[in-house]
């Protein structure tokens, strides 16, 4: 189930990844690049708004693990869901209004608009909040759904929904209206299309309990300290990882805000590789836990960690090295690629420390163990506010990525030794050379020894011919580097030539 749940994910994300990517520059070309900085502060309140679900999105995933191991029976897990649903529609509808009654105090205080009249910003917030909602309540089935490890219907109906929103949004803009108001409105249609499937589909998985789910108290009372702990986690991890675009929303243009969102947006494309490993390997870490099997837990551990290095890890240095000629081939516009490739490399470095912990901090979750990661992050917002408040002014939107690459490296040199001293006792140098070292120093070495042997170029064929050799020769390289994944993709690979594979080497 692990490996086709993983599979699921990879095509699911990945061609949501393709629908998401592939029409920005048509987005920026229609609506322009200042109109384009609004759909990046779309996401960054989409994220803000995940704080108010009080941890509950993530514990009720760790719930339906749970229920697949038998911790749960039909009737509490349907009460477990209609609570949660309950509390996250009053939620939603409160966040809609408050962001509409606040629409015009934010188009005309908070942002630097040039081009887009102040009407139009505040139309925008005011669609904006009922949209953010409604993706809200969207995230509750989805948690769900990906709890009771059905990810290929999952991925299935996300990819088809994706395609609508991508493919309808440039239609729209091409054919309807080239506004952002109507770039907001038809993420909303999609929304309310795909809210009714998720809710339909999750209610149809769980078997009938004795009597239909209600609200209840008590089920609250039970997942009180897991979805505070997580919900501490949620604060915390909004400050660092959106305060930056919050400031820079304040104190950037909206012009320089779009390009620093763009390179945003890309580098968070990079999570996209990771976060299918996760949702694969947090309800087996959970299960595994739950049922005492240490080993089966370490050896499930290093194969998703050594994953996360290998595809995150290949792709990055990739993006890092090749930044301009990605821009370029991407967008075909010089000016994008003059103010992004810089803010675009900082940043890929910075979401690949930071997606190299997510292993870690699953395993941690599986464990029930959330008291870590509050403990870091307050630490760590302790330092990066005042950081970026002083970076910021001084050196704009590269203070800030550079603010962010430095968190992101404490991360890894040292919060993690924390966890190791509580969990996973004998793995952490293990998992240093193993799992992160040996595969980023291969991919490292490949890249930028391709950079520097093959020459620049402003035709399409020649750049995207550079961009493929570089991506295939530093995957292959991390595959290399890493043992296990280098030991599972040979098992593949005889398997695909119908030989006889060799025993499997538990390490």
């Amino acid at each position: 189930m692990l490996k086709r749940n993983l599979l699921a994910n990879y095509l699911g994300q990945g061609w949501i990844a393709l629908m998401g990517f592939a029409f920005i520059p048509l987005y920026i070309r229609f609506i322009g690049i200042e109109a384009y900085g609004l759909i990046g502060l779309f996401a960054v309140v989409t994220a803000w708004l995940s704080l108010l679900d009080m941890g509950m999105t993530p514990t009720l995933a760790r719930e339906m693990a749970r229920f697949t191991g038998g911790e749960h029976t039909a009737t509490s897990i349907r009460d477990l869901l209609r609570t949660i649903e309950t509390i996250a529609l009053m939620i939603a509808i409160l966040f809609a209004g408050v962001i509409a009654l606040s629409s015009q105090w934010l188009a005309n205080s908070w942002l630097r608009a040039e081009e887009l009249p102040v009407a139009v910003v505040a139309q925008a917030f005011s669609i904006m909040g009922m949209v953010t909602a409604l993706r809200f309540i969207e995230g509750l089935y989805r948690s769900s759904i990906v709890g009771l490890q059905r990810q290929v219907l999952f991925n299935t109906i996300n990819g088809v929904m994706a395609t609508l929103r991508g493919f309808g949004a440039v239609a729209i803009l091409a054919w309807v209206s080239p506004t952002i108001q109507a770039f907001f409105l038809w993420q909303g249609l999609i929304s309310i299309a795909t809210l009714s499937i998720l809710a339909f589909t999750i209610y149809n998985i769980l078997p009938r309990g004795k009597r239909p789910g209600r609200f209840s108290w008590l089920v609250l009372r039970n997942i009180w300290q897991f979805a505070g702990g997580m919900m501490g986690i949620t604060f915390l991890a909004l400050l660092l990882t959106k305060i930056d675009k919050i400031l820079l929303a304040r104190l950037l243009t909206l012009t320089n805000y779009g390009y620093y969102t763009l390179a945003a947006s890309v580098a968070g494309a990079l999570y996209m590789l990771v976060s299918p490993i996760t949702q694969a390997w947090f309800p087996r870490l959970t299960q595994l836990y739950a049922t005492q099997d240490s080993p089966g837990l370490i050896r499930t551990y290093h194969q998703g960690a050594q994953l996360v290095t290998v595809t995150l890890g290949s792709t990055a240095l990739v993006l890092i090295v090749f930044s301009e000629t990605f821009l370029q081939l991407w967008t075909q516009n010089p000016e994008l690629v003059k103010n992004t490739a810089p803010l675009l490399r900082l940043l890929v470095l910075g979401n690949l420390l930071n997606g190299l912990m997510w292993i870690p901090y699953q395993t941690q979750l599986a464990h029930g163990w959330t008291k870590l990661t509050v403990c870091i992050n307050i630490v760590s917002v302790l330092l990066i506010v005042p950081a970026i408040f002083w970076a910021t002014p001084r050196y704009g939107a590269v203070g800030a990525a550079w603010v962010w690459v430095s968190l992101n490296l404490g991360y890894v040199l040292i919060g993690i030794h924390f966890m190791y001293r509580r969990i996973l006792k004998t793995e952490k140098w293990h998992w240093y050379r193993q799992d992160v070292l040996y595969p980023l120093l291969a991919a490292l070495v490949v890249a930028t020894t391709i950079g520097w042997i093959l020459p620049d170029s402003v035709r399409i064929l020649p750049q995207l011919a550079t961009l493929a050799v570089a991506s295939i020769c530093t995957c292959t390289a991390t595959v290399l580097a890493a043992n296990r994944v280098r030991e599972r993709a040979w098992l593949i690979i005889l398997s695909f030539l119908t030989l006889s594979p060799p025993k499997r080497i538990e390490k």
